[in-house]
């Protein structure tokens, strides 16, 4: 296990420098010049010259690119052009706020998602089913800043109790972490009825029916431990999604997260505040994968690791 932990993180190394290649050329490519941006429509062209030197975006591509990546093997992300604090310290303080809003956004996703995907498995093509695989089809289909407004309008404005937005208390991350997670519940429903029926067929299971088991016991104890390993990958994909949700969710709540730093950031083109928001998910997500890979063997002892 050791061993393919090292593999692993070994392999990690050319997916991260994607990632830091995608998210400096990517705002490399915004129009816009940060040295304008920082000296005011008013400044001299000479005093911009001196701020892009300062910056050092007025070395190539290449050297910029080197100097971005030597920075941040020592932790630096760069300043923000708009607050003038490290990247990294703003990140790291929006954090909780995010991680918070994803973790309870993914328990909300687990355990609707199951509910359904089992109750749709055990009784397919029933009535139950089909009001399931309906309520999943929406959850799928609806957007979420459109379910955030809703959700707004109906417990905030109408039923007025939880608040429309913040981030300080409980009661603030209760409507944002349910839209995420109604959003998200759908396609863990549909992969778990799928799984289960998959296996529901298989010749254990008509084993352990033949010994005269009951039926629940049959399925959460037999049937679902065997369909953990497709389930178990979607929730790992589905944590990296709920990230990228926040950038939506945080901002029609107005929460003080990660999402909505990169909203703000761009909206004044704070490119390292961006380009550090981008790498810090990104990271996050390629390790959450890792986490998820080396979780199979938990669930499934027949799941081998070699070198």
């Amino acid at each position: 296990m050791l061993s393919y932990i090292v593999k692993r993180l070994l392999q990690l190394i050319p997916t991260l420098i994607g990632v830091t290649l995608f998210a400096f050329l990517l705002v490399a490519a915004v129009p816009g010049d940060p040295a304008q941006i920082i000296a005011g429509d008013s400044a001299t062209p000479e005093e911009v010259e001196i701020i892009r030197s300062q910056l050092g975006i007025d070395k190539p591509l290449y050297e910029q690119y080197t100097s971005y990546v030597v920075n941040i093997l020592h932790g630096d992300l760069g300043s923000s052009l708009r607050s003038g604090q490290p990247v990294l310290d703003e990140i790291l303080s929006r954090f909780p706020t995010t991680f918070i809003l994803t973790a309870m956004s993914l328990i909300i996703m687990i355990i609707v998602g199951l509910i359904a995907g089992i109750a749709s498995a055990t009784k397919p093509n029933s009535l139950r089913d089909n009001v399931s695989m309906m309520f999943s089809l929406f959850g799928i289909s609806m957007p979420v800043f459109w379910m955030g407004i809703m959700f707004i309008l109906l417990f905030s404005y109408y039923l007025p109790w939880f608040p429309s937005g913040g981030s300080t208390e409980f009661k603030h991350f209760v409507l944002p972490s349910i839209v995420l997670g109604l959003s998200a519940s759908g396609v863990l429903a549909r992969l778990t009825r799928s799984s289960i029926l998959e296996i529901v067929n298989q010749d254990f299971i008509r084993t352990a029916r033949a010994k005269g088991l009951k039926e629940k016991y049959v399925i959460y104890k037999h049937t679902l431990k065997n369909a953990l390993i497709p389930i178990i990958t979607i929730v790992g994909m589905e944590f990296g999604i709920l990230l990228g949700g926040a950038v939506i969710t945080e901002t029609v709540f107005s929460m003080n997260g990660i999402g909505r730093y990169v909203v703000e950031s761009i909206q004044f083109r704070d490119f390292p505040a961006i380009q550090g928001s981008i790498l810090f998910i990104s990271s996050l997500f390629v390790f959450i994968i890792l986490l998820v890979d080396l979780s199979y063997s938990v669930v499934d002892p027949r799941v081998r690791y070699e070198n």
